[in-house]
């Protein structure tokens, strides 16, 4: 992921509006061992599932652990970023609302 503050993040869609899903996409993103994507906010909602790993959602107010096998709803409009506290990468689905696919 080339973004300013995004260090060591890879991010693929692997379902979209090129593969016939007019609605959402599923993205799935992988962090490296001390690595984040970057703080930022969006007008849109996040539903995110994590598939293995350990790290942290973060905004400015408080910071949450997450987990393999966890589920994480980030609203609209706040400002986040997801973090990878350990030793292993964190890889975690993230799906949004087809039209941002472009605000990748």
């Amino acid at each position: 992921m080339e973004m300013a503050g995004a260090e060591g993040v890879t991010m693929r869609v692997l379902i979209g509006p090129d593969d016939g899903a007019p609605t959402f996409v599923m993205r799935m993103f992988e962090i490296a061992p001390g690595g984040q994507t970057p703080m930022h906010a969006h007008g849109w909602e996040h539903e995110v599932f994590v598939l293995d790993g350990e790290g942290e959602v973060a905004s400015p107010e408080q910071r949450l652990p997450v987990r393999a096998r966890m589920a994480v709803f980030v609203p609209a409009g706040e400002t986040h970023h997801f973090v990878n506290t350990g030793a292993e990468r964190l890889r975690f689905l993230c799906l949004i609302p087809a039209e941002e696919k472009a605000c990748q």
